[in-house]
């Protein structure tokens, strides 16, 4: 396993999780995006799919595991979600709830990396 190609590949996966936040909230935060979702598609779906695509390579060509791939991808966004969410909704991640939840999906994502 690359350590350096996975954490190219959590740059993408960061960049591109908020790039999806953007494409699903936005019209929360700003009244301009509200009725406008195909716009909010293209100009921030587009750059994401990218993102993920290049990001989804590197990871299994790095691990030779899709699923590793899948999970980091999915762990990522427990990186970038509760900070904008904070950030622009004013939305805590600090319930008990959420709290185990992250938990658990960083131990997905550790024994997807670390379990041989």
């Amino acid at each position: 396993m690359q350590i350096s190609e996975l954490l190219k590949t959590c740059i993408l996966y960061t960049i591109a999780q908020t790039f999806v936040w953007f494409q699903c909230y936005s019209h929360f935060v700003w009244t301009w995006w509200e009725n406008k979702p195909f716009y909010a598609a293209f100009v921030f779906g587009v750059p994401a799919s990218v993102l993920f695509w290049y990001g989804t390579r590197i990871a299994v060509e790095a691990t030779n595991a899709a699923w590793t791939a899948r999970m980091l991808g999915f762990g990522m966004s427990y990186f970038t979600f509760p900070i904008l969410t904070w950030w622009l909704l004013n939305e805590s991640m600090f319930t008990t709830k959420t709290m185990l939840c992250v938990f658990l999906s960083f131990m997905i994502v550790g024994i997807q990396l670390f379990w041989r």
